[in-house]
């Protein structure tokens, strides 16, 4: 079950970044770099959440379908 929220809250935290990226795409009229560091941290949360569910299929804390 713990596995379970742990992947759900990484998907927000992933969406809420792909969305800030977006606004600062829009709203920010400068050359800041906000927007390349809100898709940078995106990129590492989805790698990271990809390792995450490898890794508790290796240890049995997802089952597989069998």
């Amino acid at each position: 079950m713990l596995i379970k929220v742990v992947i759900i809250l990484f998907l927000i935290v992933i969406v809420g970044s792909l969305f800030s990226a977006m606004l600062f795409m829009f709203k920010d009229k400068s050359n800041s770099d906000r927007m390349v560091k809100a898709l940078t941290i995106r990129i590492g949360l989805s790698i990271s959440l990809f390792v995450l569910l490898m890794a508790g299929f290796y240890f049995g804390l997802i089952p597989g379908h069998r």
